[in-house]
């Protein structure tokens, strides 16, 4: 919830607020912070604190950071220090996806049944504050910042009813690399784990333009309330959770993995048709794109790797997606969107073909390179 309020909206905020220039670079600071935050805080949740206290302390400092960069948008701060204090912001937050998805698999018995049930909640969620947003007209007002700062100030203290976790103890001495969490690119000696993280992070690129650009489409064809339109691709999203557990007992996850890049590939292709109707239904899309790659990314991860691992696992997958995915892929949509954008109009069909072109490649890529094994395989250690 605290996330769809602060992400959906931030886009029409800055517009609304004369902060058009810095729109690229303001989405950028979570790919900035997952190259950072996740591994450090992940190495701290496996090594040092647990990772229900290192929650509770992220979502404190994400409170106090999103609403200190909410009022400098509301009182007209420099733009680059309302920037400097959404990177601050970012630092906090990035981490919070992997580690509450680490806290969320230890506790289950059955990932494969149990995880896209509950993982739909937090997808309802997330739609709930994009509804709350357009229901206070707040789709371009700070309102939707303050509100997402209260949001993640109640997580933190939800999470006083969460039972912690305390790290295994150990008498090694802990290098550098290992603090901040480095030794999870070991990770990336095995050939399926390399050739999945890879793939993550070449599939942000394109979909990168999704939160950004979707909003202002969406305005230009004639919709009002952009934040309660983009929580559609939600809707699809919880479908494809509830199903997730019976797709993953039928299929190969190479074909999962295929199947939710295919979707991707459709959803902008039917943006770039550019008319409300086809603009809407790839909007849907969303959902089945998200869930069917990413998420069953994370449940490869938590299949495949050694649950000591778990929390380094998972932050080495942010890195890969919100860190060199979405740097890479919020800047170069930004110069593709000022490539795209003539005295005439945008060329949208130009815009969002070309992105779904790019995907295709990707689709490629994975299925020449990703082999798997058939079957339940038992979780293996890292080496």
């Amino acid at each position: 919830m605290a996330l769809g309020m602060w992400f959906v909206p931030l886009s029409t905020v800055l517009d609304a607020h004369g902060l058009h220039a810095i729109k690229p670079y303001a989405f950028a600071t979570s790919a900035i912070s997952a190259f950072v935050s996740p591994l450090l805080f992940g190495a701290m949740a496996d090594r040092h604190l647990g990772p229900v206290r290192v929650l509770r302390g992220l979502a404190v400092a994400t409170a106090l950071a999103m609403a200190l960069a909410t009022t400098g948008i509301h009182l007209g701060w420099n733009a680059w220090l309302v920037l400097g204090l959404i990177q601050v912001h970012a630092l906090f937050s990035t981490p919070t996806w992997s580690i509450s998805t680490s806290i969320v698999l230890s506790r289950l018995t059955d990932s494969r049944r149990e995880f896209g049930p509950i993982r739909a909640i937090a997808t309802f969620g997330w739609m709930v504050g994009c509804w709350l947003v357009s229901a206070l007209n707040a789709d371009a007002s700070t309102l939707a910042g303050y509100g997402g700062a209260i949001t993640w100030g109640a997580l933190a203290f939800f999470t006083l009813k969460i039972r912690g976790d305390a790290p295994p103890k150990s008498t090694e001495r802990l290098t550098l690399k290992q603090r901040f969490g480095l030794d999870a690119l070991a990770l990336f000696k095995k050939k399926d784990h390399q050739v999945v993280f890879i793939t993550a992070a070449l599939f942000s690129i394109p979909i990168a333009a999704f939160y950004p650009f979707t909003p202002s489409h969406l305005k230009a064809v004639g919709f009002e309330h952009t934040s309660a339109w983009m929580a559609m691709g939600q809707v699809t999203e919880i479908i494809a959770m509830i199903g997730l557990a019976r797709i993953l007992t039928n299929y190969r996850l190479k074909w999962i993995f295929a199947t939710g890049m295919s979707f991707g590939l459709i959803r902008f292709g039917l943006c770039a048709l550019n008319t409300k109707a086809t603009l809407l239904a790839g909007v849907t899309l969303h959902g089945f794109a998200f869930t069917l790659f990413f998420i069953t990314a994370q449940l490869y991860l938590d299949e495949r790797v050694d649950p000591a691992w778990r929390a380094r696992a998972q932050a080495l997958m942010s890195l890969m997606t919100a860190g060199v995915g979405n740097l890479i892929g919020y800047l170069s949509c930004g110069w593709w969107f000022n490539v795209c954008e003539t005295q005439d109009g945008m060329r949208w069909t130009l815009f969002w073909g070309v992105l779904s072109g790019a995907i295709g490649a990707v689709l490629v890529y994975f299925l020449a390179r990703y082999h798997g094994v058939k079957g339940h395989p038992p979780r293996p250690n890292v080496g």
